[in-house]
């Protein structure tokens, strides 16, 4: 099972498709501030001076993770932050059902729609062990930082 994991093709797979996710996602909320801003102040985690700041933090951080994974420019300590992302929404998420809130969960902006529930953990879950591979593993594969040029 380690030989699948830690294979080049695989990793650098899953590299890609995490780094368009990311980029899409952080496209899409840039695209729709509103209702990304809307979405975060559903949560009723944050106060309301920081929603604002964080709706506009949110998305750049991912764009960053989703370029560098796409580009292999350090593959380990993005996959971490990445890792740490996913831990905090699948918690946003987990949180929102334990107090029986009924709110998308703005994940895509308005193109997804879906509210949060256990599938969206699902989800995330399965997100989260893509970066948790990665930053385990790494990926150099096809790197603008590869000088081996494997």
């Amino acid at each position: 099972m380690k030989n699948i994991l830690s294979n080049n093709y695989f990793l650098f797979a899953v590299r890609l498709l995490l780094g368009f996710l990311f980029i899409y996602s952080g496209v899409i909320k840039i695209d729709d501030s509103g209702y990304f801003v809307k979405s975060l102040d559903n949560y009723k985690l944050l106060p309301p001076e920081f929603v604002n700041f964080s709706a506009l933090l949110i998305p750049a951080i991912e764009l960053i993770i989703g370029t560098f994974l796409l580009l292999g420019i350090f593959v380990k300590e993005t996959a971490l932050v990445a890792d740490i992302m996913m831990i905090v929404f699948i918690a946003a998420i987990i949180t929102a059902i334990a107090r029986g809130l009924d709110i998308e969960c703005g994940c895509f902006g308005t193109s997804d729609g879906t509210r949060v529930g256990l599938i969206k953990i699902i989800e995330n879950f399965f997100l989260l062990t893509g970066c948790a591979l990665l930053s385990v593993f790494g990926s150099q594969f096809l790197s603008v930082t590869d000088r081996r040029g494997k």
